[in-house]
């Protein structure tokens, strides 16, 4: 079974930029999807970003397009989120995620089997 421990959240100030990582350990499958969530309070869980684990091909919703950009280290098996010009809006927990034959269902949490704990990112104006 694959474990998930995000890292790399913390206070920025709006305009500034944020690397968040998820490391992997356990049983880790090479045809795996890895994604990034969010949720603010009082808000439902939002799809951000995912990669393919093992072809790299990357999903994004639109709101981050642009600014984001989901990477992943294989040899550290370390998912990457990049986040620059950062706003108010997305100050958030964010959480990473892992599933098989989740392209379907992408944007959906319930698409996606194993979750880290989260890392709560905060974007003063």
């Amino acid at each position: 079974q694959v474990q998930l421990v995000e890292s790399g959240g913390g206070l920025v100030q709006a305009g500034g930029s944020l690397r968040l990582s998820c490391a992997a350990s356990g049983r880790t499958f090479s045809n795996n999807m890895m994604g990034w969530f969010r949720q603010a309070p009082g808000k439902e869980r939002e799809f951000v970003a995912a990669i393919s684990w093992s072809g790299g091909n990357t999903y994004y919703t639109d709101s981050v397009k642009g600014r984001v950009s989901i990477s992943r280290d294989i040899a550290k098996n370390t998912v990457y989120l990049q986040m620059n010009s950062l706003k108010p809006e997305d100050t958030a927990v964010y959480f990473c995620a892992t599933g098989a034959e989740v392209i379907a269902r992408i944007r959906r949490p319930t698409a996606w089997t194993t979750w880290g704990q989260g890392t709560q990112v905060t974007v003063s104006s």
